[in-house]
């Protein structure tokens, strides 16, 4: 099979030079190119032929997030991996770009970080996003876990909407978010993949954008009707019951799937918390992140919807919930905000309707 090309694209040639040297020692992975700025680089792209292309944010003339709209222009389907700093100016141009059209991110290694450490960050981070981005040219694919027996499912009420998601997934949420409607009667907790300024910067775009309010998670936070609760990066997020309230807890266990905060930590949590009245949805992302996690939601009598592989980035999370044979519902992202609201709308009226007949 022949290897991923890579055009790399940023104004330091220190920068080029380290992603060269980190990409070309995978033998799946070749450079196709290297350009200094935004014009150079669309006009390297009929020339290379790359399969995917990294992108600085931060370039003289057209930068970064110009560059991604002119990109988009010539290929709506081209991979887009930019390559921004772990600042706050640099999480807000990045959920720039993503809402651009970039297809993924990687954040710079500190300034202070010695070569060797910049390239094993570069090289944990940034190959397997190449190789997930670029599936039809990996040789391997995420492992999943061993399909079990569909069993049929009560339909009981829903109390609480867990989201997983991880690549692609900030367009995801900006897209479902705003389907809930004011009067949405049941908290929503969310895991994204990403770090600690970026999941606040997605908070706050999200609070501005839907009916519901939308935060960052906070210890100690009572779970209420029409919350968004997002998982702060570095942090797992679990909820637990504490007499007649349901909070939040964050902690700093140990990462899982190589991710803290991880979606498979928050899904255990809503299983042993709300058992059979939980819904758990599962977005766009690499790897399997939620694939257990999604088990034990079903294991308890929840149900769990996973987004299509037509409208993912990526399907690793949500295929390989499929592929484990944990998934009720398979929905396109455009129908996924409202399969869930017309779900828990009708399963509060089921219940309602039941309760004076059991009187």
């Amino acid at each position: 099979m022949p290897p991923i090309r890579v055009l790399i694209v940023d104004d330091s040639a220190v920068i080029r030079k380290l992603l060269s040297d980190v990409l070309t020692s995978d033998p799946e992975i070749e450079v196709a190119g290297t350009a200094a700025n935004g014009n150079l680089a669309l006009a390297s792209i009929p020339l290379v032929k790359p399969d995917l292309v990294t992108l600085d944010i931060e370039m003289p003339g057209m930068d970064g997030l110009v560059t991604v709209a002119e990109i988009r222009k010539l290929n709506s389907k081209l991979p887009i991996i930019m390559f921004s700093t772990l600042t706050e100016r640099g999480a807000s141009a990045t959920l720039d770009a993503l809402a651009r059209g970039a297809s993924d991110y990687v954040t710079k290694p500190t300034q202070s970080a010695s070569a060797a450490v910049a390239r094993e960050r570069i090289r944990e981070e940034l190959i397997p996003k190449i190789k997930s981005l670029c599936p039809t040219r990996a040789s391997h694919a995420a492992p999943v876990l061993a399909p079990t027996k569909a069993m049929p499912r009560v339909r009981n009420r829903v109390d609480i909407v867990a989201f997983g998601t991880s690549t692609g997934g900030p367009n995801a949420l900006l897209e479902v978010i705003p389907k809930f409607p004011a009067s949405f009667p049941i908290p929503i907790v969310i895991v994204q993949h990403m770090p600690a300024v970026f999941t606040r910067l997605l908070a706050s775009r999200l609070d501005k954008l839907g009916r519901l309010a939308v935060h960052e998670g906070e210890e100690g936070r009572s779970l209420q009707s029409g919350q968004i609760w997002i998982a702060p990066g570095n942090y797992h997020m679990t909820v637990a019951r504490h007499g007649p309230e349901v909070v939040l807890a964050l902690n700093q266990e140990p990462p899982e799937h190589c991710c803290r905060p991880a979606v498979d930590v928050l899904f255990r949590s809503v299983a042993k918390t709300y058992g059979a009245n939980a819904l758990a949805v599962v977005l766009t992302g690499m790897g399997a992140d939620g694939t257990r996690g999604a088990r034990v939601i079903r294991e308890a009598g929840g149900e769990v919807f996973v987004q299509d592989e037509a409208s993912s980035v990526v399907w690793g999370m949500p295929g390989s919930v499929v592929e484990a044979g944990q998934a009720d519902r398979i929905c396109p992202l455009a129908s996924i905000g409202g399969e869930v609201v017309r779900r828990v709308t009708s399963s509060r009226m089921a219940h309602a309707a039941r309760v004076p007949q059991e009187r």
